[in-house]
């Protein structure tokens, strides 16, 4: 099978970072393309940067549609335009906020989220209850580092998770730790072992999710949520 992931932002570097991580864990008989926009934010702190990615992370969605591809992965934490993805696809589009989310409440009553930057721990406390999943949340808890150190220095951001994952179970019950960047692709196996508790990596979570998609025939109902756009022209 061919899988498109989207890393939605510019950075060369934590494309190529979840390029190595990606392949490590995809099935011997699954072809990656790992792969990044040429215009937009160079990385994801903010609903402005989201709204910027869009549009160029649409076009590459539009690419694997037409060069045969059998999924898609949106490689960002805030999963900019998932929902105008999945309408545009024919193919499955998966989210790696999304998918992990749902993931984490099957695997223990509450989980945590790290967070790089403080500022968005509303917005992903909003989007755990967009999907549904509040009375999983024990908290969101923010690193206090940018999402290109999350993908720069990585002993620092281990060692960073590690603190705050810490306080995340002793201090707000937490049973499940999700690593809420892509720029930490990689890092969970070595956190789960220093925490003893599951760590879950949500670019692996949605890679895996994505093969058994395709895998089983699955994709988006086109009934009413994700039907097809009208189409139009824009001026």
């Amino acid at each position: 099978m061919k899988i498109m992931v989207i890393n939605p932002n510019t950075s060369e570097s934590m494309t190529e970072h979840i390029r190595k991580e990606a392949n490590k864990i995809k099935r011997f008989d699954t072809e990656l393309t790992v792969i990044c926009p040429s215009k937009g934010p160079e990385t994801i702190e903010s609903a402005y940067d989201e709204a910027h990615a869009i549009p160029p992370t649409l076009e590459l969605v539009k690419k694997a549609n037409q060069e045969g591809y059998d999924a898609v992965i949106l490689a960002c934490f805030s999963d900019p335009g998932l929902e105008a993805a999945k309408e545009i696809s024919k193919i499955p589009v998966v989210g790696i906020e999304e998918s992990t989310l749902h993931v984490a409440a099957m695997l223990g009553a509450r989980f945590s989220i790290m967070t790089p930057r403080e500022t968005r721990i509303p917005m992903r406390t909003e989007h755990v209850h967009i999907r549904g999943l509040g009375h999983f949340l024990a908290s969101v808890r923010s690193l206090d580092l940018s999402v290109a150190e999350t993908d720069r220095y990585p002993e620092k951001t281990k060692q960073r998770v590690f603190e705050v994952a810490q306080k995340a179970v002793e201090e707000d019950g937490a049973e499940v730790i999700i690593l809420g960047c892509a720029g930490m692709a990689g890092y969970a196996p070595e956190l789960e072992a220093k925490l003893n508790i599951k760590v879950l990596d949500p670019t692996a979570v949605a890679l895996k999710i994505a093969e058994a998609m395709v895998d089983l025939g699955l994709t988006h109902s086109k009934r009413a949520m994700f039907a097809f756009p009208p189409e139009k022209v824009f001026k």
